[in-house]
């Protein structure tokens, strides 16, 4: 049998294929993931989950005519493959080179850019009316995974479609894969019907009767008569106004293309549940689907091989410590995350105090006023989120935790450059958009120790305190035991140089001390970026010709801006360099050579000091 997938560059050409060929396009589609991702890294457990609900999509569906939204966007790589970017798959994730998500600039079947979750609908709904305004004929389908479904945002969008008369289809894909264990009422409500004897019989019936293609309202109507009684999802759906279907084997050609196309004729708002496997397809990731999540490059015969060499201890890694060690010393605190126990470093803290211990799913806003609850009544809440994530709760910071003055630990993982993962999980503008809140503080630890201390001094404080921390490892300084703190608000010159002072908030401070070293420069750990240490900052204004401030966040609004209203303050005159990410959106790629781009490594940060002020060159 020739090469399908070689043959198809476009959903056009899938089209053609005669329905018997699609399961064995589907193999060999699986089979091209898997070795593609070997190569590059990237997501895959979710992708492997997703081969026959793409195929099923693109056959049935007029794409790009009609409009699929990818909920996440990180099960996409399918739907690249079979959308005229099978040979750019080698490129993934790298600099100038695909994408790891949907992006509306890369293709043209990339109707909506995502990577955050629970947006698919809003966005499938906007999509779908706009058609029906403009008398356009065209579908919009969003696909949501069951964790993504867990979010207020998603429940927010159902509530509005369900009243709506345009061309909207919502697809649940059911794998039971957000990242960390699924929690929550909704996911036990779903786990119930799953385990239970209307999801296999339904699953029979649909494969059976459906190849019959009877009229879908019949087959739902021996669904409702069969689960008399039962606790079944449509309750649910149906309330908010859409059609229930399913839920069927998302893994079945056989089931998926025919309710497909049944419900392309369908009037008003539809909900497809379908039911797909983690992994499916390859052992391994079927085994550890969490593991295989986001691997890194490997050997598909081996698997992924456990590091033979130990690795610097990561800020994340620093973080989960430093949680355990402060609970075991005081039993107010708890720890929240929204969805990324992993990823945040909670596993250890979740099995020594399961108790203290509290995931509440994809829900930033929710994680943030439950926060704010706790603290209200003494309770001493930590909550670790990824810098990109809290932009999601950005009202609640405000008007829940600051304006009441609420004590709280922000621990923000992934602050600065995220490198493979690109623009939309950057932490780059934490700094600008909390340091304007009252009530609020950022540290910025310049290494792995610091972080433990900045994070005790957190702790202590009587109102909320970011950390922000970048993602993977320091430059390897030794963490101390113990949980000591630092004085809050100050920063500490590291060098003492002459002429030049450079300010340095954060992991930048090691590149700095390195350009202090070439040019006889000042280097002062700033430490702070909000309250900022004016005391010594007035010290350095005077005793020095020129600043320079680096920071690893955007420029607009940051530190370094913080820095130039402080000198006003002041009334400090002294030239500025402000270095730090510009006003674009940084993308993917090696974050050491983004860095390098962005001139944030010693030499660009020597080179942009010597344009700026010759006096001061080597």
């Amino acid at each position: 049998m020739p090469n399908l997938l070689q043959t198809l560059d476009s959903p056009a050409d899938l089209r053609q294929l005669p329905r018997h060929q699609l399961p064995a396009l589907a193999d060999e589609l699986r089979s091209y993931l898997i070795q593609s991702v070997a190569k590059t890294g990237g997501h895959l457990s979710s992708n492997l989950g997703t081969v026959e609900l793409t195929v099923a999509l693109h056959y049935v569906f007029n794409t790009p005519h009609d409009r699929i939204v990818w909920d996440v966007g990180h099960q996409t790589y399918p739907h690249k493959i079979l959308t005229g970017r099978r040979e750019a798959m080698s490129t993934l994730r790298q600099r100038q080179g695909l994408s790891g998500f949907p992006r509306r600039d890369e293709s043209e079947y990339d109707a909506f850019g995502t990577a955050h979750s629970s947006t698919s609908i809003s966005a499938a709904l906007g999509m779908a009316i706009a058609a029906q305004q403009k008398g356009e004929q065209r579908h919009a389908i969003a696909v949501i995974g069951d964790g993504a479904m867990t979010a207020g945002m998603a429940f927010e969008a159902l509530n509005n479609g369900g009243v709506a008369t345009a061309k909207l289809l919502v697809i649940l894909n059911d794998n039971d894969m957000s990242i960390s264990p699924p929690v929550g009422a909704l996911n036990r409500y779903l786990a119930q019907l799953m385990s239970g004897k209307f999801y296999a019989t339904a699953k029979e019936v649909g494969k059976q009767v459906l190849k019959g293609a009877p009229p879908l309202f019949e087959l739902a109507k021996r669904f409702e008569e069969h689960a008399k009684g039962m606790v079944v999802p449509a309750t649910l759906f149906e309330k908010f106004g859409f059609n229930y279907i399913g839920p069927i084997d998302g893994h079945d050609l056989e089931s998926l293309i025919p309710t497909l196309e049944n419900i392309k004729h369908l009037e008003g708002p539809q909900f497809l549940h379908v039911v797909t496997k983690k992994g499916q397809g390859y052992k391994l990731a079927e085994a550890d689907p969490v593991a295989y999540h986001g691997p890194g490059k490997f050997d598909p015969a081996v698997g992924l091989v456990p590091a033979t060499t130990p690795s610097k201890t990561t800020f994340t890694q620093v973080f989960g410590q430093w949680l355990c060690d402060m609970a075991e010393a005081d039993p107010l605190l708890v720890g929240i995350t929204p969805a990324m126990r992993e990823g945040s470093g909670m596993v250890a803290f979740h099995q020594r105090f399961p108790e203290r211990y509290h995931d509440v799913g994809i829900a930033e806003q929710h994680a943030i006023t439950f926060a704010a609850g706790l603290a209200c009544e003494g309770v001493k809440p930590v909550v670790a989120i990824y810098s990109t994530f809290l932009q999601r709760a950005y009202d609640q910071v405000i008007h829940d935790v600051a304006l009441q003055k609420l004590p709280m630990v922000l621990a923000l993982d992934r602050a600065g450059i995220v490198g493979a993962d690109g623009a939309t999980h950057a932490g780059l503008y934490d700094i600008p958009f909390l340091r304007c809140i009252p009530n609020v503080s950022v540290a910025c630890p310049a290494d792995e120790n610091e972080c433990r201390q900045l994070l005790t001094t957190a702790y202590h404080q009587d109102h909320c305190v970011a950390v922000r921390y970048p993602r993977g490892a320091g430059v390897g300084v030794p963490v101390q035991a113990g949980l000591h703190e630092l004085p809050f608000g100050k920063a500490e010159v590291r060098r003492k140089g002459q002429g030049l002072a450079i300010l340095a908030f954060g992991t930048l401070l090691y590149p700095a001390m390195q350009v202090g070293e070439a040019l006889n420069a000042t280097v002062v750990n700033m430490r702070w970026a909000k309250p900022l240490d004016t005391e010594l900052l007035a010290e350095i204004a005077v005793t020095h010709e020129a600043l320079v401030t680096v920071e690893e966040g955007a420029i607009m609004g940051g530190a370094g801006s913080a820095v130039l209203e402080a000198l006003q303050t002041l009334q400090q005159t002294k030239p500025v360099l402000v270095l730090g990410i510009p006003d674009e959106f940084t993308e993917h790629g090696d974050p050491v050579k983004l860095l390098a781009e962005l001139g944030l490594d010693a030499d660009g940060i020597q080179r942009a000091i010597e344009k700026r002020f010759p006096l001061f060159a080597k």
